[in-house]
């Protein structure tokens, strides 16, 4: 007879879900504020000061690297290793492993924040970072695609849920991307040139560019999409047929896309109509998936009235459908030549950065910390309110100011006399511009104003709450699918 004491039950393993929680909000708050500080020097350059790291050329690459991969990457790493656990009964695979995906994460955002402003660059969009930085990404990348994976394959549930599918493609198309594109010949500690040159490096680089939009800023934040909104409207996902369909449809076109980023330059124009076509045929599988999303709320609509956490995430989805939309359009060739260089492009990127990653991020947190600490809410659901209806108001204010001043830009560079001759110069967008600066800066403002009102909340909620050991299911429910 074995009097020895009982096994302990199986945990959850939290700890890195509330680190990279916490952390996704500081991150938010620090991105967002060098990006209304940047705003502002587009208004008025003195805000320089002539020091070269506070200018705007080093701290615009800080800024989105900010944003997406520190606040959005955290939220990521967040949600993923929360949403992997329940949805497969079983706790993190190689628990040390996950510990080192978070510090290691934190290095690499440390190093961007250092290096970046001291001028430390490859010059590439989305992929500035230099190659001992890179190499630490590619570690900790492959760290949590094991984590991730080993979670799934020691799963207590035989059903695979549509968000680890999309969380699973989003790391692996990310790995892909990342090492493929930053194949660098080093020539010092801190400097290197591409492997690639010409035309070809520009290929290679949209192909990333895009795709980190595609899977980095898409894919992983769908996952997140399909376990919430459910989850918070306690409504069973509308379609799940339509779930595999938009999961299939969206990862087969999106890696094509790339060349519309390179419309009128030296890639071959064959090359540039691949990219326009499957920009096109995308908007079929995003919408699919937007109105999978916004139609789980089907006899729960009632709900958006007194749930604000519910009008981060329905929100996000209308963004997440318009973005999808003016993105495609804006691949037409002729649409493109207007809108190329102006600051339409910065409006639709901030649509999709704001409005979608942004708002499905923060409903997300807010499902996810305070269950974290033990409580079943935030500290302030009308604090949540107020941040909805701030960051919303600065959305709109913000890509309305950049679409007008977008569209005005394109005509006015477009104009011609009857001689040839161009009827304005660059010196009189610019200045026609300016208004529009301001309004953006505001709107930055806004937005900004939210999320210090979110890092509120989210501290007194963990400070009042404590943080508590959840055992996983002993026998395995359909439930958690």
């Amino acid at each position: 007879m074995n009097l020895g004491k009982a096994p302990a039950a199986p945990v959850y393993d939290d700890d890195p879900v509330r680190g990279f929680a916490l952390a996704a909000v500081l991150w938010g708050v620090v991105g967002m504020l060098v990006g209304v500080f940047i705003a502002a020097q587009l208004a008025w350059p003195e805000l320089g000061f002539g020091i070269p790291w506070l200018g705007y050329g080093r701290l615009r690459p800080l800024h989105t690297n900010a944003v997406i991969f520190a606040f959005g990457g955290c939220a990521l790493f967040a949600t993923s290793y929360h949403v992997v656990q329940r949805t497969c009964q079983a706790p993190l695979f190689a628990p040390l492993l996950a510990r080192f995906t978070f510090w290691g994460w934190q290095a690499v955002i440390v190093a961007a924040a250092v290096s970046l402003p001291l001028g430390y660059t490859q010059g590439k969009e989305y992929a500035e970072l230099e190659w001992p930085i890179d190499i630490l990404i590619a570690l900790v990348w492959v760290a949590y695609a094991i984590v991730f994976f080993g979670t799934v394959g020691r799963r207590r549930v035989r059903h695979i849920y549509v968000a680890n599918w999309f969380f699973g493609a989003f790391i692996l198309a990310v790995a892909l991307l990342h090492i493929v594109n930053s194949a660098a010949i080093p020539a010092g500690f801190m400097k290197s040139y591409s492997a690639y040159a010409g035309v070809q490096d520009a290929m290679i680089q949209w192909w990333y560019g895009h795709n980190a939009v595609g899977f980095f800023l898409t894919a992983g934040f769908l996952g997140m999409m399909y376990y919430y909104i459910p989850k918070q409207a306690e409504r069973p996902v509308y379609s799940y047929r339509l779930s595999i369909v938009h999961f299939w449809a969206l990862i087969f076109t999106y890696m094509w896309a790339g060349p519309h980023h390179l419309h009128y330059t030296a890639l071959p124009d064959w090359a540039q109509s691949i990219g326009m076509i499957f920009s096109l045929i995308l908007l079929a599988p995003s919408w699919g998936g937007m109105i999978n999303g916004v139609m789980t709320l089907s006899g729960a609509w009632h709900k958006l009235r007194d749930d604000p956490i519910l009008k981060f995430l329905i929100v996000s989805l209308s963004f997440y459908g318009m973005s999808t939309f003016e993105g495609p359009m804006m691949s037409i060739k002729t649409v493109n030549a207007l809108s190329h260089y102006t600051d339409w492009t910065v409006g639709h990127v901030h649509s999709g950065a704001l409005g979608w990653v942004g708002l499905i991020s923060m409903g997300s947190l807010y499902h996810l910390i305070p269950r974290m600490y033990g409580q079943t809410r935030m500290h302030s659901v009308r604090a949540i309110e107020l941040h909805f209806w701030i960051a919303t108001i600065g959305i709109v204010l913000y890509i309305a100011a950049m679409w007008i001043a977008g569209v005005m830009q394109g005509l006015m560079w477009r104009a011609v006399n009857p001689d040839g001759t161009l009827v304005y110069s660059f010196v009189e967008s610019v200045k026609a511009t300016y208004p529009f600066y301001v309004v953006r800066f505001i709107g930055g403002l806004l937005y900004l104003a939210g999320m210090l009102v979110m890092a509120w909340n989210v501290i007194r909620t963990v400070l009042q709450g404590r943080v508590e050991a959840v055992p996983v299911p002993a026998v395995p429910s359909a439930a958690a699918a």
